[in-house]
């Protein structure tokens, strides 16, 4: 052994001991020359060894077999023509599988036996395929290849956790393939999507199909965002009791007392809300004209989907679900009403300010406070904001929220807004049932819930259940069998790592590598 500089080394060479012919497995020790192999392995201190290894070429003494030398082969150290040890070549594939190709390349700097990233992409192509395995609780669920345009399939034994395939597109017809290909499926976990359906129903026909929990309770909430939509006039009611609650300020002036009934909010009227009242009135003129669903999509260039939704809307309002007041939160909006406070008691220095609200956990920049500030410099005073309502998406993470853990001013908030409407209220009870029924797993019910949704005047409540009942068997048996989606959605969110580590520049043959044979 001798060391130079960062590398070690290693002479080695092979006994004399008899060796097997690999072509008739004739034992032979006649020795017909020696060559030099070299031979890259793991690090010793850090260092980069290299192995000298010299092999025979030995003659094979067996007259009907048609070698007449063969080398030896060093039992467990390396493959034929192979430049690395077997060891090493097991770590490169582990770090090229966890890695890819790039931050591979970095890492094996650092483990003394550097290779470029085409060797490691090279490595993952070339390791073969998982057995095969079919499950007998399949999980099934797309993924983006290219997003917006192209999507795969991910199959998941629900079982293990583990990945079985990677389809290439999400049609019922790959999916429909694969099934009668594997046959063996008991039960097939899905979300709401009418090709996997369709797939499983013609591949595996005995196979029972699960609808994925969530997904249900999300086009839940879908619907009940629709209805909320409807009665955002009835959304001022909480600011009531966020008036009554707060404390009187004798230095600023107070907001007008809100009457029992609120005004309505006003009407929006951004682009996207102006765009949706042409739309809808150009969907109920050509409706009126006697012009099918298709053929409207066809004139405005809408997807029919959307000509189904304008036209089932029973007004353009129904259709803005977002009445403005959903923004997103900025840096300063926390501290706003310490900066009214001090401004009002005369304190008017932006440097103290800042150094005040930065004590308590301002991050944003001084210039974002000096702009907000400065229209107040010619008032001389900041006068109470009137109390705005809440948002239609707050409200509805109100309603699908347990009452037990819900705050309890927010439910002071929302049993002020359903005492204004009976829809309301009869919505958030439907919410509840159905929240009961999910939780106890007591999808016998479901029948009966759909039932008494159907006697209330709720046309968003109506098209959700009307999905239910398309998917009857699938839902109930989600809301009654312990089987779910979750290991899928969760491999998916692997998928999304994968790549972005590969710049989303992985061709599907080595993406499916990565997420099958990754730990």
């Amino acid at each position: 052994m001798t060391s130079t500089g960062s590398r070690v080394n290693l002479e080695v060479s092979t006994c004399g001991e008899t060796v097997a012919c690999p072509g008739c497995g004739v034992f032979s020790r006649r020795i017909h020359s020696r060559y030099q192999r070299r031979l890259s392995d793991t690090a010793i201190t850090s260092r980069e060894v290299l192995i000298r290894l010299r092999v025979r070429r030995l003659f094979c003494d067996n007259a009907e077999c048609g070698r007449r030398t063969f080398a030896e082969q060093p039992s467990g150290l390396a493959g034929r023509y192979a430049r690395r040890t077997t060891v090493l070549q097991r770590v490169l594939c582990a770090v090229a599988l966890a890695l890819g190709g790039r931050p591979g390349a970095r890492m094996t700097r650092h483990l003394a036996a550097t290779v470029s990233r085409m060797t490691l992409l090279r490595q993952i192509r070339a390791l073969p395929d998982p057995g095969e395995v079919t499950p007998r609780v399949l999980g099934v669920d797309d993924f983006a290849l290219r997003r917006g345009h192209h999507y795969g399939t991910i199959l998941i034994d629900i079982e293990t956790r583990r990945p079985v395939d990677v389809l290439t597109d999400r049609t019922a017809e790959t999916l429909a393939g694969w099934l009668r290909a594997h046959p063996g499926v008991e039960i097939v976990c899905r979300d709401r999507a009418g090709a996997y359906a369709e797939g499983v129903t013609v591949g595996a026909p005995d196979a029972l199909q699960v609808a994925d929990r969530w997904h249900v309770w999300h086009n839940l909430g879908e619907a009940v965002e629709r209805v909320v939509a409807r009665h955002r006039t009835c959304l001022g009611a909480a600011t009531d009791i966020d008036s009554d609650a707060a404390p009187a300020v004798v230095d600023l002036p107070q907001p007008p007392q809100s009457s029992a009934v609120s005004e309505p909010s006003p009407a929006r009227t951004d682009k996207w809300a102006v765009r949706t009242r042409e739309r809808y009135a150009a969907v109920h003129t050509l409706l009126g004209d006697g012009v099918s669903l298709r053929a409207i999509g066809v004139r405005l260039g809408l997807a029919r989907g959307t000509v189904r939704r304008f036209a089932r809307a029973t007004s353009a309002e129904e259709l803005l679900v977002n009445n403005g007041t959903g923004r997103r939160r900025g840096l300063l909006d926390e501290f706003k009403p310490h900066l009214h406070r001090r401004w009002n008691e005369g304190c008017t220095n932006a440097t103290q300010l800042f150094g005040e609200i930065s004590e308590l956990g301002y991050r944003g920049s001084k210039k974002v406070m000096l702009n907000y500030l400065h229209p107040f410099r010619s008032t001389g005073r900041i006068s109470r904001p009137a109390p705005k309502p809440p948002s239609v998406r707050r409200v509805v993470s109100w309603m699908m929220s347990n009452p037990a853990r819900l705050d309890p001013a927010d439910r002071q908030r929302l049993d002020a807004i359903l005492a204004t409407s009976t829809e309301l209220t009869a919505l958030a009870g439907h919410v509840r049932a159905f929240a009961e029924m999910m939780v106890d797993r007591q999808g016998r019910e479901l029948e009966r819930w759909m039932a008494a949704v159907d006697t209330d005047n709720l046309p968003a409540l109506h098209s959700f259940v009307r999905g239910l009942r398309r998917d009857f068997d699938a839902v109930t048996a989600g809301l009654t069998l312990p089987w779910n989606s979750g290991p899928v959605e969760g491999h998916v969110n692997r998928i999304k790592m994968i790549k972005r580590q590969m710049f989303g520049r992985a061709k599907p043959d080595l993406l499916r590598k990565r997420i099958l044979l990754s730990d």
